[in-house]
């Protein structure tokens, strides 16, 4: 009975969607108009399907007309596609738009760029789209920019699988794998004439260098990123630009969305990961951008050198954790990290750090958020284990911590362990309103060995902290506050601005901003 009724309801919508099949119409006599007479389709890599994009064609008159012909200019041959009113093609013949009514037109592309063009890394390509023909044509503009890729992705097999990458062995005796490929002598080495777009995890093998040159842009397909293994390194050095919105010599890892408004989503791929073992890593002018965790580093390589150098570097949009280091040894100037869905920097079970001119902050708007821009640790909990591991240090020095929540720093100590930590000349969001940290030790800023010239909750004056704009203003509490000695160690801010006279805290010196 369910059956029966449900077929004739479906039947009774069918009807009622159907009766007008058959109004009269006037033919189009061309004066349609068009919420956009070109439509920008954004940047594809080569044979990447684009987002689908839309416009409305309206009919302003008072008469119900049929449009005889909606097709591509370049016909089949065209490298778009349509869909109008709910039918997809290249060509599409006789849509009614009833009178003050309108349709939508929806539009995607995929484009190979060696069918545009044998020599060029990025090809403009465009199309029309014809409404009618004859003395009633009209035309909407279509265009989008295809860019050649490098395109590095696990092996398929013939039986369907794909080529994976073990992690080690879980409690049950079962291999941990991932989707993911060995990069071979001649990926080793990635240059900016071409970006690279990586599906799956991308591994460093053992006893190899993976080399970034500067300028050169590594996108990431959901689920992927570079895993580099035991004894393994990554140098991805690049350099100073002259054009802050080009970035032309930075080194930039994001996901493999190109459109703009995917510019700033978290989550889009998981992570760099330096596995336990890995060693001798540097990087320089270099941003990390909507990640699940920028940099994800396991342990350190046991010698006296920090394991990580990062110096310059920009890390935003993590969806959990800006940089999250275990057991780690990082060395880092002129670090910046923002926007974290967890903590933006997580020292986590020990460690050595040291920390100069960087500015922490958290201003995450997309969810709640229950950990601070820093968290530092000598213990993780995973499932009933509890590890511990000595904190040897971590120094920050002419440092700014801050965000939008009261509380913007951290600690987690366990008394099995070594807990050393020390705050020099930094600015920090610390608001106890509640008074629960008042008795805590951990938290006597008035104790020079631990906190010296420390000023709390002190307006920053960022320039746009939500949009990753942490430029300081002459107005900043953190200006002038600079150790002279540590300035003097890291001479430059991040944007090449020498900082040798009256330091200001953080990454970047202070600038006048334009008024509004």
């Amino acid at each position: 009975m369910k059956q029966i009724c449900f077929i004739l309801v479906a039947f009774g919508l069918l009807s009622i969607t159907s009766c007008r099949d058959d109004f009269e119409t006037e033919p189009s006599f061309g004066s349609l108009e068009f919420s956009k007479d070109t439509v920008y389709l954004d940047t594809v890599f080569t044979d990447i399907g684009s987002s689908t994009y839309s416009f409305k064609v309206y009919n302003r008159s008072s008469q119900d007309i049929n449009i005889p012909n909606i097709q591509l200019n370049q016909g089949e041959s065209s490298n778009f596609r349509l869909n109008v009113d709910g039918v997809a093609g290249k060509s599409i013949s006789n849509i009614n738009v009833l009178a003050k009514d309108s349709i939508f037109v929806f539009v995607e592309v995929t484009a190979d760029i060696q069918d545009l063009s044998q020599n060029e890394v990025s090809f403009l390509y465009s199309d029309q789209i014809n409404f009618d023909s004859g003395a009633n044509l009209q035309q909407v503009e279509l265009v989008t920019l295809v860019q050649d890729a490098i395109f590095l992705f696990p092996e398929r097999f013939e039986d369907g699988s794909s080529e994976t990458l073990t992690l080690g062995i879980d409690e049950e005796g079962e291999a941990i794998q991932i989707d993911g490929f060995i990069l071979d002598a001649e990926h080793l080495t990635f240059t900016n004439q071409k970006p690279y777009v990586i599906y799956g995890f991308a591994g460093v093998p053992s006893g190899q260098t993976l080399t970034i040159e500067p300028g050169a842009r590594i996108h990431f397909h959901n689920n992927s990123g570079i895993i580099v293994a035991n004894n393994a390194s990554v140098q991805a050095v690049g350099g100073l630009s002259s054009d802050p919105e080009l970035l032309e010599n930075e080194i930039i890892f994001e996901g493999d969305r190109l459109e703009p408004e995917f510019s700033d989503i978290p989550g889009q791929w998981a992570s760099i990961w330096l596995t336990e073992g890995s060693t001798n890593h540097n990087f320089e002018y270099v941003t990390i951008k909507n990640s699940t965790v920028g940099i994800l580093m396991d342990s350190n390589d046991g010698s006296a050198q920090p394991t990580l150098s990062i110096k310059n570097t920009q890390i935003y949009n993590s969806a959990n954790v800006g940089l999250l280091a275990r057991t780690g040894f990082i060395d880092a100037e002129n670090l910046v990290i923002n926007n974290s869905g967890q903590a933006s920097l997580n020292l986590s079970l020990g460690g050595r750090y040291n920390f100069r001119h960087s500015t922490f902050a958290n201003y995450w708007q997309n969810s709640f958020r229950q950990f601070p821009s820093v968290l530092i640790e000598n213990n993780l909990q995973s499932g009933e284990t509890l590890f511990i591991a000595d904190l040897i240090e971590a120094n920050f020095t002419n440092c700014i911590i801050y965000g939008n929540e009261s509380i913007e720093l951290l600690f987690n100590k366990v008394e099995d362990a070594a807990f050393n930590y020390n705050f020099k000349n930094c600015l920090i969001r610390f608001n106890d309103f509640n008074n629960q940290f008042s008795e805590n030790e951990l938290y006597d800023f008035d104790n020079t060995s631990l906190f010296e010239n420390v000023l709390l909750n002190e307006s920053l004056q960022f320039l746009d902290a939500q949009n990753n704009q942490l430029i300081i203003g002459e107005e900043s509490a953190a200006n002038n506050l600079g150790d002279q000695n540590t300035a003097n160690q890291v001479p430059f801010d991040i944007l090449g601005v020498n900082r040798t006279q009256n330091p200001d805290l953080g990454a970047y010196q202070s600038i006048q901003f334009e008024e509004e």
